[in-house]
């Protein structure tokens, strides 16, 4: 496992690297200082508050996901959303996902493979959320003249998006209704790769899937699709802000388009808090629209820390003051 974690590691890292490099290139430092210094961060504080908000209301829809299981209090599930999400700012493979379920099993006596399962679902209505954002993006942005490539690349990505995601979904509703015969399927699937992989994934599968307890109840399943909606507009929010805050004016269906590009370039395996992947992305997505280099470099720099630094420190906050050592986390995020 840990020279697993090495590999991704380094290789997140030189990826993030080649990212930035490509960026500096297109670095003027005077330019850079001049836009960053000249930005109205007021709106950069409204930005961080959207985010914050954010967070809330994955707490909110985390509640609805577990309702099945138990009725868990927001003061337990928004600090551990908190730390889950300090924890994929700073650690590899995305281990905040562990962490995160880790905490709140720990914390509320729940089974972790338990929390870890609704936070697969979770992932599922983000995905579906942001395909929405995608398709509003794709029918009401009219993006520049000459950017038809742009536009095919990006209806390309959405189309292999919404078939990973209804090919997951269909897998979990496999798994979920004909659980002896998915698993046997996914055995047979396994016979070419050593035999221990087999004895280690089937009995997780089968872990997980007792985990998923959706509720039945209409008004529970409206609560977590509407919080989905809330969540992903108050994600849009803070990129429309900052844009504000350098004084670009773009309708806000260009920070959708900007949003979906950011959420793309985090499915890139890079070094811990997706940089460069996610500064490349959103100068790119900038560029589109006729902003300057320095302009769109800086822009990148503070949406990235309005979501890195303010949800680091806050997520070391919530650890000291629900006294969760940091040597639990990391062995949660280790041992999974």
């Amino acid at each position: 496992m840990k020279n697993s974690l090495d590999l991704k590691f380094w290789g997140g890292l030189a990826v993030s690297v080649f990212f930035m490099t490509l960026l500096l290139r297109k670095m003027d430092v005077k330019q850079l200082g001049a836009a960053i210094c000249s930005a109205d961060y007021r709106f950069v504080l409204l930005a961080i508050a959207c985010t914050f908000f954010s967070y809330f209301l994955r707490a909110v829809r985390w509640r609805y996901l577990l309702i099945s299981e138990k009725k868990i209090p927001l003061s337990s599930l928004y600090p551990a959303t908190i730390i889950g999400y300090m924890a994929n700012n700073l650690l590899p493979a995305r281990l905040g996902e562990f962490i995160r379920a880790y905490v709140l099993a720990e914390r509320e006596g729940l089974e972790t493979p338990t929390v870890f399962a609704s936070l697969v679902i979770d992932r599922l209505f983000d995905g579906f959320t942001v395909l929405l954002i995608l398709v509003l993006t794709l029918f009401t942005l009219h993006l520049p003249q000459g950017m038809a490539t742009a536009e095919s690349a990006l209806k390309v990505g959405g189309l292999v998006t919404f078939l990973l995601y209804l090919a997951v979904l269909l897998f979990l509703f496999l798994l979920k209704r004909r659980t002896a015969g998915t698993l046997s399927l996914v055995e047979r699937l396994l016979k070419p790769f050593p035999g221990s992989l087999s004895r280690r994934l089937l009995p997780l599968l089968g872990s997980f899937v007792q985990g998923i307890r959706l509720s039945p109840r209409p008004d529970h399943i409206a609560a977590m699709v509407f919080s989905s909606l809330l969540i992903w507009a108050f994600a849009v929010l803070p990129v429309d802000m900052i844009l504000r805050g350098f004084g670009v004016q773009l309708p806000m269906t260009a920070s959708m388009f900007i949003l979906v590009l950011l959420v793309f370039a985090v499915m890139v395996p890079a070094s811990p808090g997706y940089i460069g992947t996610y500064h490349y992305a959103c100068y790119q997505g900038l560029s589109l629209f006729g902003i300057p280099p320095s302009t769109a470099i800086s822009i990148a720099l503070v949406v990235h820390g309005t979501s890195f630094f303010p949800v680091v420190i806050a997520g070391f906050f919530h650890l000291w003051g629900g006294k969760v050592s940091l040597d639990c986390v990391r062995d949660a995020g280790g041992g999974s």
